[in-house]
């Protein structure tokens, strides 16, 4: 069987207005990005530059990768990286957030 025969070669098409939508509100949240840096809001910062990296990491996966319009299969294991980048993401912070418990001199 060839490639051309199987039911899964439909490409869903987006116009060019999308691709341009999407760019543009990943222009705005990497504006934000930078605008976050330049204020002082403590350990908010952190929260509100992760939640815009989020943003942008889910418009990217849905519309250029063409998760949106894909089988649930694929939906699945986008999923299942998103679980595993927050699974790495959550243990770095434990090791961040925990420096401090201990008195080690130098440190």
């Amino acid at each position: 069987m060839s490639l051309s025969t199987t039911s899964h070669t439909h490409a869903h098409v987006l116009p060019k207005s999308t691709y341009y939508a999407v760019y543009a509100a990943l222009m705005v949240l990497l504006a934000a990005t930078v605008g976050f840096a330049y204020l002082d809001l403590g350990r908010l910062n952190f929260l509100i530059t992760m939640l815009i990296a989020a943003a942008k990491a889910v418009l990217i996966a849905l519309i250029f990768m063409h998760v949106r319009y894909s089988e649930r299969l694929v939906w699945l294991f986008a999923g299942a990286g998103f679980f595993w980048l927050a699974i790495l993401i959550a243990l770095a912070l434990n090791d961040y957030f925990t420096r401090g418990w201990l008195d080690i001199p130098g440190k």
